[in-house]
C-alpha cells in the first residue's frame, strides 16, 4: 500500500515534540500520557511518507501523509513498543533523496539525547488546544528514563 511513496514520496514532518500513552495496567482503559522532546529543546523531524489522490466529490487533489515507526529505543519502551522514526538532521537531504530504499534510516534515535515527562489527560481531547498542556505533572510512579 506505501510501496510507491516510500520510494518517491518521502517527507520530513517537523515537530518540537509529541505525546504517547502508556497502558498501565496492559487492557488499554487506563492510560497515562507523557510528552517526548529533545533534551536540547530543538525542534527535530519525524519520517514521513506523502501521497495524493483526485477526490471526485470536490475535484481537488487531496494530500495525506504518514508518519513511519520503528521499534521504540530504551526510554520509549518503558511506556510503548514503537515511536515514530526521528532522523538526524544530517540525514534530512538522504531521507528526501531519490535514493528508492534508505532503510538504515529507519532506526529508534538514541535515547540520550531525548527526554519524556507525564502530562495531564486533557491532552486527549482537541478542545483543549492551549500551551500548558505539555506542562509536567506529579506523577506517583518512579520516573521513567
Amino acid at each position: 500500500m506505501f510501496k510507491q511513496s516510500y520510494k518517491s514520496k518521502r517527507c520530513l514532518v517537523p515537530i518540537n515534540g509529541f505525546f504517547e500513552w502508556k497502558d498501565i495496567f496492559g487492557t488499554g482503559k487506563n492510560k497515562k500520557p507523557y510528552a517526548i522532546a529533545m533534551k536540547s529543546g530543538e525542534p527535530f523531524a519525524l519520517a514521513g511518507i506523502w501521497s495524493s489522490r483526485r477526490d471526485p466529490d470536490i475535484g481537488l487533489d487531496r494530500k495525506t501523509f504518514a508518519i513511519i515507526t520503528c521499534e521504540a529505543n530504551e526510554m520509549m519502551a518503558a511506556i510503548h513498543d514503537r515511536m515514530p522514526v526521528i532522523l538526524h538532521r544530517q540525514d534530512y537531504e538522504r531521507w528526501l533523496s531519490p535514493e528508492p530504499d534508505p532503510y538504515d534510516l529507519m532506526r529508534p534515535f538514541p535515547s540520550e539525547l531525548m527526554t519524556m515527562w507525564p502530562i495531564g489527560k486533557d491532552v486527549g481531547s482537541p478542545k483543549n488546544d492551549r500551551p500548558d498542556i505539555i506542562d509536567p505533572i506529579e506523577d506517583p510512579e518512579p520516573p521513567l528514563l
